[in-house]
């Protein structure tokens, strides 16, 4: 019996709207297959169908595409605020934070791919239309809506298995993150903020890890949880500036769209706000003098991109975006200087 997945890059359709820019960046566009020069490559993604993505039997490469396996970056948003989440509250072992994060870690990558796997099942008719996302796997017809629902059980089933290893406190939280990750897709069909839902979501990590490491929810919970979802609203906008033409064009909403006439007003806003609340975090959590040090380097890391933001380019977007690794990883360092003497 033939196989009912076919190839990724094969049925990648021609996008209804492209925009117009320079000759792309070969290493974000997918090559044509076989080398097949009729196979036109997107002008704009971020879908990766080189590296060890194309050493995949081909069975499995749509699944590892669909689940965004080919661009961590994802996966980094969601693990820092846990990481932050797990740094922050003082009186933790040092033994039992390492095992923390590396539940976290791993519980990132599933959650995230199946929160990717949520997306694409309730977008897949909008990203048809979008040039940036036209080539995803459910958008393509790579794979079948119930393949991806298999796909996605099987991923919450791992997630499950590893939120059983945390406390009874983060368990109740995580089951409640469900309902957000079922939110964002029907979000930006419903409301000029979409990524607001977002924040609340992907930013869910903070409050989790915050629960897990210290077993309480308290002010400095609260406070980072804030300064986590300012954080992924600002980020977030950036990334939506990429697709701005084509949901303007089939009617999506989102805060991209909303402030475009004040990007840098907008991003900045969120960006100072989340900075002003991880100091609140960090004061109620009792950091010492090294967190407030060295969280000017976050704060400057935040400020180069509002300074540099243009919300015309989609290739600087996407670099300003994927630049928030950095910035994460810098707050977490400046968490981890304000342990010392705790």
């Amino acid at each position: 019996m033939p196989s009912r997945t076919r190839p990724l890059t094969a049925s990648i359709p021609r996008p209804i709207h492209t925009r117009a820019q320079a000759a792309p960046d070969a290493s974000i566009v997918p090559a044509c297959p076989d080398g097949d020069p009729s196979v036109t490559p997107l002008p704009h993604t971020d879908i990766r169908t080189t590296g060890w993505i194309s050493r995949l039997p081909a069975a499995l490469r749509p699944y590892a595409l669909l689940a965004r396996l080919d661009r961590p970056i994802g996966t980094w948003l969601l693990f820092l605020p846990g990481l932050w989440g797990i740094l922050l509250p003082g009186g933790v072992e040092a033994g039992e934070r390492l095992r923390l994060a590396l539940l976290f870690g791993i519980g990132s990558v599933v959650m995230r791919s199946a929160g990717c796997v949520v997306n694409d099942m309730w977008d897949r008719d909008i990203d048809r239309m979008v040039a940036r996302t036209a080539g995803r796997p459910l958008a393509s017809g790579a794979l079948r809506m119930r393949q991806a629902a298999w796909f996605l059980a099987l991923l919450l089933a791992i997630g499950l298995v590893i939120l059983l290893q945390l406390n009874g406190l983060c368990r109740l939280l995580g089951v409640g993150s469900l309902l957000l990750v079922g939110l964002y897709p029907l979000a930006k069909r419903f409301t000029w903020w979409p990524q607001l839902v977002m924040g609340f979501t992907f930013g869910f990590g903070a409050p989790m890890g915050y629960a897990a490491a210290a077993g309480r929810i308290d002010a400095a919970w609260a406070a980072l949880y804030a300064a986590t979802i300012l954080w992924q609203l600002g980020f977030d906008t950036i990334y939506g500036f990429q697709d701005m033409e084509d949901d303007a064009r089939i009617g999506v909403k989102s805060t991209s769209r909303l402030w475009a006439g004040q990007p840098r007003q907008f991003v900045g806003a969120c960006y100072g706000l989340a900075v002003a609340a991880l100091l609140l975090a960090g004061w109620l959590a009792g950091c010492t003098i090294g967190f407030w040090v060295a969280m000017v380097l976050p704060a400057i890391a935040l400020g180069w991109q509002v300074a540099h933001l243009d919300s015309t380019d989609p290739r600087r977007c996407l670099m300003l975006f994927r630049s928030n690794r950095e910035t994460g990883l810098a707050v977490a360092l400046a968490i981890l200087a304000g342990l010392t003497g705790r």
